[in-house]
């Protein structure tokens, strides 16, 4: 199959790279498990749309937080009949673009095997989550926590929006994950890690350092 995506593990596909505005860079993730086909995040075009129809098409479509949201939104939706699920703390930004179907706001392991994670910081709703991937647990993070330009895990307060006390208890929890690849939606370095276990409390540690002192 030809295909501008990229197959990052047997069950894991990654969109073309998107830049929504300048100086930001996305990937949309599929997860092809048994009998439903996920996507995480939202990818800027439909570019890659044939290539989704032809590993299966989308059951459900997870956001990590309203920056996600945008026209394309229906347009998957449209395309592919898939559910969305994402923050409802977020329900009336996302909603102008398309209605949730499955608002979320606690933590807890839904019907397709997606562990939802709230994890409030970077916006009111963020959620992070969880899969039992074909190569281990995958951890889907979205602008939570991230790789930045200079190789270091970073995270982002938006001022105005996000909230840094929410955001350092936030990776606290994530600390407490043990995931083998993790995945985030916006990148500077690379958007997928795979994770040695010792190093994942450091990376936390790290992406802590860069939360910004409040006083």
């Amino acid at each position: 199959m030809t295909t501008s995506m990229t197959q990052i593990w047997a069950d894991l596909w990654e969109t073309r790279t998107d830049t929504p505005y300048p100086g930001l860079t996305t990937h949309a993730y599929l997860w092809t498990a048994p009998g439903h086909n996920a996507l995480f995040y939202c990818p800027a075009s439909d570019a890659d749309f044939a290539t989704l129809d032809a590993l299966g098409g989308v059951d459900d479509h997870y956001l990590s937080h309203q920056d996600e949201a945008g026209p394309m939104l229906a347009r998957v939706a449209e395309r592919f009949g898939s559910r969305l699920h994402a923050p409802a703390a977020e329900s009336a930004t996302i909603g102008r673009h398309y209605p949730i179907d499955v608002p979320l706001s606690t933590r807890h392991l839904d019907d397709r095997g997606v562990e939802v994670i709230p994890t409030p910081g970077h916006t009111p709703g963020s959620t992070c989550y969880l899969v039992e991937g074909a190569q281990g647990r995958y951890l889907f993070t979205g602008d939570t926590m991230f790789v930045a330009g200079d190789y270091r895990w970073a995270t982002f307060v938006i001022p105005g929006v996000g909230d840094a006390t929410a955001m350092t208890e936030s990776l606290h929890l994530l600390a407490s994950l043990e995931p083998d690849v993790v995945i985030s939606s916006a990148f500077g370095a690379r958007a997928v890690t795979v994770l040695d276990e010792p190093t994942w409390p450091a990376c936390v540690d790290e992406a802590l350092r860069s939360i910004p002192v409040t006083r």
